[in-house]
């Protein structure tokens, strides 16, 4: 499959109930072939409205961040567990995002990133176990046939609480270095 193929899957999908009050499926933006995958939740009703990830308030935190921090556009690529909104922006049923999974597996396999970073508990959860509590697992590093993930809040959340600035931006900081580590002081 390519991107052009999973894309009209995706925009073509009706596997659970979130299709039918969707205005855009958002699979995700950032370069094709960038080494980084960051993975949220899914859709707000701004990225719902705009058919792009991460364009709302949490989205903006996290451009913020990761400029703050010295990634450079090529570096990443953003998805969502889910491609649809939920609706009032909940959280994922299971079995939405059981029905979305295939398409997040079909991005990694494009991708074919070194690195993922799981943003929030549902990310966490859905790619690295149910024992796995961003609050728990942050910060660390899990190794998978050559793929490093970690864990780190959703930006969202730091919109909650300010605690949880510090700490994202720290995690955020490891990933950089995991990245510099992987390919040598430039990145890529």
């Amino acid at each position: 499959m390519n991107w052009e193929e999973l894309s009209d899957y995706c925009n073509n999908c009706n596997r659970c109930a979130l299709s039918q009050t969707r205005q855009h499926v958002v699979l995700g933006k950032g370069d094709l072939n960038a080494p980084i995958l960051f993975v949220g939740e899914g859709p707000g009703a701004k990225e719902d409205e705009m058919g792009i990830p991460f364009v709302g308030q949490a989205g903006k935190l996290l451009d913020l961040a990761l400029e703050s921090i010295g990634f450079e556009a090529n570096e990443y690529y953003v998805a969502n567990v889910v491609k649809c909104r939920p609706p009032q922006n909940r959280v994922p049923l299971q079995e939405e995002i059981e029905a979305c999974m295939p398409y997040l597996r079909e991005q990694f396999k494009l991708l074919r990133p070194k690195i993922v970073v799981c943003l929030g508990s549902v990310a966490s959860t859905a790619l690295l176990g149910a024992e796995c509590k961003v609050s728990v697992v942050r910060g660390t590093w899990t190794q998978r046939k050559g793929t490093y993930f970690t864990a780190t809040y959703h930006p969202a959340a730091l919109l909650r609480d300010d605690s949880k600035k510090l700490v994202m931006w720290q995690d955020l900081k490891a990933v950089k270095r995991k990245l510099e580590e992987i390919y040598g002081i430039s990145g890529k």
